[in-house]
């Protein structure tokens, strides 16, 4: 069986923070986690609901760390719903938020930065010790698994995460030469691998015209590409394939609509999973991805212009009919 993990990053938007009282929270909390619409909500349990309609697993990595402004409450309201509908909580951590607490900042520095990266190693050690005591008092089990925000992690950050006891990182974009992330690997490395004391989860990619990769997100490919891709991991033998996705991702936030094409595609790979043949949705907590057992890289899906002049089209649709997030 091949494991399928759809990581789902789920945050408030530091970007629509505009002060700690409770009702910009409360907007915070509609716009980016519940995702509340005219047309009923589209956000975290809209997708819990889906999942259990079919049987389906997937990680919700939580960022607490807005619990410096809002409390732990804030945080509780996210984890609640997850639990509560047996899925499954790991780290998150956006740094951007210890600018925005001021003298709230954990940090004796008071150091800030956008990424977790940003930091040295023992004051993101601090950092992330703070993000993962303030998840576990929001309700959820201690965590094993982390994602940077922004993947904006470094060697140091899995040191970290290895100092403090956590197993796996899903940091890694190979499609994303360009990023935040400033951990040494390289696109080629696709396949769990054991780096700096934990075991990294790159995230998916797929081949794309000119010989680079596009990453496997939700609003990057198509349907039709996400399902091409598990199932050519599952026809080569790999162990695991690593989907991204986002709380707020079926919706224009600052439109407050939902986006149809998006959210279809979600719907349809959910749907379609749960029907698929040697293949099967997992958890970090229950089913942590193996090290690869292929030898070498393995490869990704190979382009097709077909399905990418289709992706092409079903973007400009979407951004003509919904905007961008």
């Amino acid at each position: 069986m091949t494991r399928v993990y759809i990581t789902i990053d789920t945050e408030y938007s530091s970007g629509l923070y505009t002060g700690p009282g409770r009702a910009d929270r409360a907007e915070n909390y509609a716009r980016s986690i519940a995702c509340i619409t005219p047309q009923g909500p589209a956000g975290i349990t809209h997708k819990i609901a889906l999942l259990n309609e079919y049987g389906q697993k997937a990680v919700f990595f939580v960022d607490p760390m807005p619990a410096l402004v809002w409390g732990v409450a804030a945080i509780e309201d996210v984890v609640g719903p997850i639990i509560a509908g047996g899925q499954d909580v790991q780290l998150h951590c956006h740094t951007e938020w210890l600018e925005l607490a001021g003298a709230a900042n954990p940090l004796r520095s008071q150091r800030t930065g956008r990424n977790i990266a940003d930091f040295p190693f023992d004051e993101q050690c601090q950092v992330l010790d703070f993000a993962r005591t303030t998840l576990m008092a929001a309700g959820a089990p201690a965590p094993v698994a982390f994602r940077a925000g922004n993947y904006g992690a470094n060697d140091d950050t899995l040191r970290a995460l290895a100092a403090i006891g956590l197993a796996y990182d899903s940091s890694h974009c190979p499609a994303l030469t360009d990023g935040a992330c400033r951990i040494s690997l390289s696109p080629e490395d696709r396949d769990p691998v054991l780096h700096q004391g934990v075991i990294e989860i790159p995230a998916g990619s797929i081949g794309t015209i000119g010989g680079g990769q596009r990453h496997a997100q939700i609003t990057a490919l198509t349907l039709a590409e996400m399902l091409a891709a598990i199932r050519h991991a599952r026809d080569t033998g790999r162990e695991s394939f690593t989907l991204v996705s986002h709380s707020f991702e079926l919706i224009n936030r600052r439109r407050m609509a939902v986006n149809r094409i998006v959210r279809r595609r979600f719907t349809g790979l959910v749907r379609a999973l749960a029907a698929m043949r040697g293949v099967d949705t997992a958890t970090f907590a229950d089913n942590p991805p193996p090290l690869s057992a292929l030898g070498g890289s393995s490869q990704p899906l190979p382009v097709s212009p077909m399905r990418t002049g289709m992706r092409l089209a079903e973007q400009i649709v979407s951004n003509s009919l919904y905007g961008a997030l």
